[in-house]
């Protein structure tokens, strides 16, 4: 094989990655009109910086019980929490949609409770990886829609700044999110993108083992869902005639801090995600508002 293509394939995994999170972001901007046409903001007043301490306090909380329940060896309930977050998730991406069809008009909730338990049905069945990374984008679209809708741009900023501190401190410092990672892994959830590196891997008959050779790219769906947040806040909440430079910005500066990651989760250590992603989002956005001429406040 040439120098070329083992170059090829060895940044592969990097361009699947990112276009696995351009999915994430344009299927977010889509759903995110019907959302808040139907109200499904998570927070009364978006603008209340408050609203990103809730969902940090959350998010801790969220930590903890899944550390303390792989300590008790007690994963069935990180599962049963995960599922019920998988189906309900997706029940509110499909009703999104289906509300864009007029010809599923009185019929929406039906339909969408069929499909999202009968996808969570399959994925507990057959959690192979494309499976996963397929509901994967799914979901890490309508939670970013979600959110999207529910921050407006500066308690989104405030936010992304927390987590990509946390996520530093919890990667680098404590090591306590690489260990939840590791306990979880085994669970076999749509909590994170799989990229094999051949053509024959199977999720499901991967051991896991301590020391053992890793034969897919792995990436939180955490990693695409935050900085996809200020992607979808900019886009509602930015006053802007058709072509946003802001929206433009963001999506173009979360690509580019993926590329700074990638770069060195391939020299083979774990990486803290979200300072890279979250600051090439917010930077990206900056520039384009800057561009754009238009008024964050």
């Amino acid at each position: 094989m040439s120098s070329s293509e083992n170059s090829l394939k060895d940044y592969l995994p990097i361009l699947s990655m990112a276009g696995l999170i351009l999915i994430v972001q344009v299927l977010a901007l889509l759903l995110s009109t019907p959302m808040e046409v139907n109200d499904m903001q998570a927070f009364e007043d978006p603008t209340q910086v408050s609203n990103s301490i809730y969902y940090i306090v959350m998010i801790l909380v969220f930590t903890l019980l899944v550390l303390v329940a792989i300590k008790k060896n007690m994963k069935w309930i990180i599962s049963l929490l995960i599922y019920f977050a998988i189906v309900s998730t997706l029940y509110y991406v499909f009703f999104a949609l289906f509300t864009l069809i007029p010809s599923f008009a009185g019929f929406e909730n039906l339909a969408s409770l069929l499909i999202s338990t009968g996808l969570t049905v399959l994925l507990y069945k057959y959690p192979e990886w494309y499976v996963i990374d397929i509901l994967g984008v799914c979901i890490a679209g309508g939670v970013s829609a979600l959110l999207g809708i529910s921050l407006s741009i500066i308690p989104v900023v405030v936010l992304l700044i927390l987590l990509a501190v946390y996520d530093a401190i919890s990667v680098y410092k404590t090591k306590h999110m690489i260990t939840m990672a590791e306990g979880v892994m085994d669970l076999k959830l749509p909590l994170l993108f799989i990229i094999p590196k051949n053509s024959n891997y199977s999720f499901i008959k991967e051991s896991f083992k301590e020391g053992e050779k890793r034969e897919a790219f792995f990436m939180g769906l955490g990693d695409a869902v935050m900085p996809t947040l200020l992607v979808v806040s900019a886009n509602v909440f930015l006053e802007n005639g058709g072509f946003s430079y802001p929206v433009l910005g963001a999506m173009l500066g979360t690509l580019v801090g993926h590329v700074f990651l990638s770069i060195l989760v391939m020299k083979g250590k774990p990486q803290a995600g979200l300072p890279f992603l979250n600051s090439g989002v917010i930077l990206g956005f900056f520039a384009g508002v800057l561009l754009s001429g238009a008024s964050i406040l």
